[in-house]
């Protein structure tokens, strides 16, 4: 199929731009893909001088031409273009109106001017075509037109290298060699006599044109001739941007893509006449076109369907070669608009790129960051999950730290290198200063929870140890009590932080910290001694009260006393007290420094030794004002280490010895008690009395054995009533009551008796009555009333109260704090 030159109106004759027939120009002939491998070929001359014909002849095109047999007139009105036909590279010819036409009158020339300027402004080749005959003249060979395009050329354009080819119609028998010098010399006057800017003063000719010169036969006359010899100059149009072609030193050309904007500006520069040069021209062009592409190029990055996959994965999860894809994407726009913007402004070109990259950088930036992010939590974690794995295992914590820093960070880092685009040096460093102060957080979290937790367990140990054995030796109350307990605390103290210090030994803390943790365990240990001290001394008064029961109550073999008259009660008394006495002075103080004092001796000689009564209020002021123990502080202790103060000491003693004095009390009733029921034998005197006044009776009971045996069966009728009655106990609560109720018995059980021995000698023994119980009323009697106060004068009064309770010949002492059962030695005889 033979290819289509698409000729097309450019210019309309009244100056109007057809830029949409341009716009479908280009896109018809495929321009925009020819880059910088294009050429533009203009055509300027007079009017019917053969312009059309001879480029249709030439490129093969369809420029309408002029019917000579209709006459000469106007052919070619305005700017055409046309593609040339089997030219390569892509060639666009460009017929220019005529000059000096009849038709235009006096505007002929401001539009010539315009389309000539125009067409050198655009074109690589400018063919002027001139008849053979016109060289040497002025009008005819388009001197003025020439001077006139060359003075506003460098006005309005900075130098752009374009090829004059003078086409030479009808030539004559001149020779040509004699015709190309005039040419030549023709135009460098024309050069020489223009007016130039200061910036062009001595610019030459050959900055802004070369200059071609080249003869044709005549159309009408040498037809064959004519068209072989265009045929040979078509020849010079192939390849003609090539080094060495007719246009192979052209500068400053605009890519293809930007010709048809180019043309628009141009054109609209010439119509205004702005002072514009060609530089700034192909910079404005380079311009808007990189611009356009870029934003293009941008467009399509932002709803690239790779680009919205990448983005939606990365907001869920790090996303492996994330970097990788991302360089791809963007590498895909960046290498699409260099290759459309390549043949624009270098400068120009690479602005608009440095901002299409920034651009399309600030874009994907956040999904970038996002990536960081993932990387950074998930290093984090897995620095959690390593920390705590490798503390499972027993290892150190400094060391699993630094392990599983450095794997963590190793994994972020080669995260970042994975996530780093080939487009953007983008640093990371903040990202990974933030990953390593979290880590660090943790760690120190960590780090304080296991030290907090070792420093719990060696506390709990410590309190295990101490708080037990601290309260027994403390309740002992011994001479050594307090050096036991100062030796128990450094014993303890020395083993758990010599164990601590070695189970903190893998934290590797500083020495200050290390020492500091040693200090507050051992202050720990002494704390805990010190709280368990006040906590007993709290409990002084039950633990003196202790005290004094066992000392009191049991003898040297814990074995309960048993009150005869055998036992010293005051000796025994003495040495209780002095033992709760001796508790005191070792719970008044906490003595874990080996500081002598004399507390004990202050106390006992104070409290037990000397008691002195003080009557008038003068003399309880004076012995105020002696009395050592009033006082709220001892002498050789701290008030720090004071657990009792010395008047607190004095006033525990009062109350001690008030809540102690009845069992005292009740111990000498128990004693005198015990004396009565085991001595009913009359005084020595008055057996001897007895002996000596009823010697004649006892030998007279010795001479009748009948009076003998009636004794004997009054002993035994006695006895049975004593024994039955129970007559030894009503005496016990006074002779009154005693003999009353005797009284009250005395016939029933004398009948009683009778009838038991009645039955007995029949040989029909009645089953044995229960012995009757002691009425409720003399139980109650024995249980209200207090045996006689033996020592009241020796024991001060007390308001403290306290109970006796008898049964089955066990005595039981009580008091609200003390409760102490003793056998009773009381014997029970059996009735007969």
């Amino acid at each position: 199929m033979e290819e289509d030159c698409c000729a097309t109106q450019l210019i309309y004759g009244d100056g109007q731009f057809n830029s949409s027939g341009l716009d479908r120009f280009v896109k018809e002939v495929k321009l925009a893909e020819c880059g910088l491998s294009y050429a533009v070929v203009a055509i300027m001359g007079p009017q019917s001088s053969g312009k059309s014909t001879l480029l249709n002849h030439l490129f093969h095109t369809k420029f309408r031409e002029m019917d000579a047999y209709s006459g000469r007139s106007q052919t070619t009105k305005g700017v055409w273009i046309a593609k040339c036909v089997g030219i390569e590279p892509c060639t666009i010819a460009m017929d220019l109106e005529g000059t000096d036409g009849r038709e235009r009158g006096e505007d002929d020339t401001t539009f010539e001017k315009q389309s000539a300027l125009f067409a050198l402004a655009v074109s690589d080749i400018v063919l002027i075509n001139m008849w053979c005959h016109d060289i040497g003249r002025e009008q005819a060979a388009n001197k003025p037109l020439l001077k006139t395009v060359f003075q506003v050329m460098m006005r309005l354009f900075s130098p752009r290298k374009t090829t004059l080819l003078f086409v030479i119609r009808d030539k004559t028998k001149t020779p040509f060699e004699y015709l190309e010098p005039v040419l030549r010399e023709d135009i460098q006057k024309i050069w020489d006599g223009v007016p130039k800017p200061q910036a062009h003063k001595s610019t030459p000719f050959s900055d802004f044109f070369s200059v071609e010169v080249v003869a044709l036969s005549s159309y009408e006359e040498k037809e064959e001739k004519f068209k072989e010899e265009v045929a040979q100059l078509r020849q010079r149009f192939f390849h003609s941007i090539s080094p060495g072609g007719l246009a192979g030193d052209r500068r400053g050309v605009v890519p293809a893509t930007g010709f048809s904007f180019s043309a628009q500006q141009i054109w609209k520069v010439i119509k205004e006449n702005k002072d514009l040069d060609l530089p700034a021209h192909k910079v404005m062009v380079a311009t808007v076109r990189c611009e356009e592409i870029a934003n293009q190029k941008f467009n399509q990055l932002v709803y690239d369907e790779d680009w919205l996959a990448l983005e939606e994965a990365v907001q869920t999860g790090p996303v492996q070669g994330f970097g990788k894809r991302l360089s791809s994407i963007l590498g895909t726009y960046l290498s699409e608009y260099d290759m459309e913007a390549v043949y624009f402004d270098e400068g120009v070109r690479n602005s608009k790129r440095q901002l299409l990259e920034s651009k399309a950088l600030d874009f994907v930036y956040p999904a970038y960051t996002t990536m960081l992010g993932h990387l950074r939590s998930k290093a984090l974690e897995d620095f959690k999950v390593r920390l705590e794995q490798s503390l499972n295992k027993g290892g150190e914590f400094a060391s699993s730290v630094r392990t599983s820093t450095q794997s963590s960070m190793l994994e972020f880092d080669k995260g970042c290198a994975d996530a780093a685009i080939q487009q953007a040096d983008w640093d990371a460093s903040r990202v990974r200063e933030k990953l390593k102060r979290d880590i660090d957080a943790h760690a120190s979290s960590v780090r304080s929870a296991k030290l907090s937790e070792l420093n719990i367990n060696y506390e709990k140990q410590l309190s295990a140890s101490l708080s037990g054995p601290v309260e027994a030796l403390l309740e002992t109350g011994g001479k050594d009590t307090w050096t036991s307990i100062r030796k128990l605390l450094n014993r303890e103290t020395e083993v758990a932080v010599s164990k601590f210090s070695a189970a903190v030994a893998g934290f590797e803390l500083d020495k200050d910290t290390s020492t500091k943790m040693m200090q507050n365990l051992r202050d720990y240990a002494r704390n805990v001694v010190e709280k368990k001290a006040r906590e007993e001394a709290a409990n002084i008064m039950i633990h003196m009260k202790d005290r004094f029961s066992t000392v009191f109550n049991y003898d040297s073999d814990s074995m309960p006393r048993v009150w005869t008259g055998k036992d010293d009660i005051r000796s025994i008394t003495k040495d209780a007290r002095s033992a709760s006495l001796k508790l005191l002075s070792v719970m008044a103080a906490i003595r874990l420094e080996e500081k002598p004092d004399n507390i004990e001796k202050l106390l006992f000689s104070s409290l037990m030794d000397g008691t002195v009564t003080v009557s008038s209020s003068q003399d309880r002021r004076i012995a105020a004002s002696t009395d050592p123990l009033a006082s709220s502080t001892w002498e050789e202790v701290s008030s720090k280490d004071t657990l009792i103060t010395p008047v607190q000491c004095k006033s525990l003693w009062r109350q001690f010895k008030a809540e102690t004095e009845y069992s005292v009390t009740q111990a000498i009733a128990a004693q005198e008690a015990h004396k009565r029921s085991n001595n009913w034998l009359p005084p020595p005197w008055a057996i001897m009395a007895m002996i000596v006044l009823g010697f004649n009776e006892f030998m007279l009971l010795l001479k009748n054995p009948l009076y003998l045996m009636v004794l004997f069966v009054a002993f035994l009728i006695s006895k049975a009533l004593w024994v039955q009655m129970d007559i030894a106990g009503e005496f016990q609560h006074g002779t009154l009551s005693g003999i009353l109720s005797i009284s009250s018995r005395f016939l029933p059980t004398v009948m009683d008796l009778l009838r038991k021995l009645a039955e007995e000698a029949q040989g029909n023994p009645a089953p044995e009555a229960p012995r009757r119980p002691v009425s409720v009323a003399s139980q109650s009697h024995r249980n209200e009333t207090p045996p006689p106060n033996t020592i009241s004068s020796s024991i001060p009064e007390s308001s403290v109260s306290s109970n006796i309770s008898s049964s089955d010949g066990d005595v039981e002492y009580s008091s609200p704090p003390l409760r102490q059962r003793r056998p009773m030695n009381v014997q029970e005889v059996e009735p007969l």
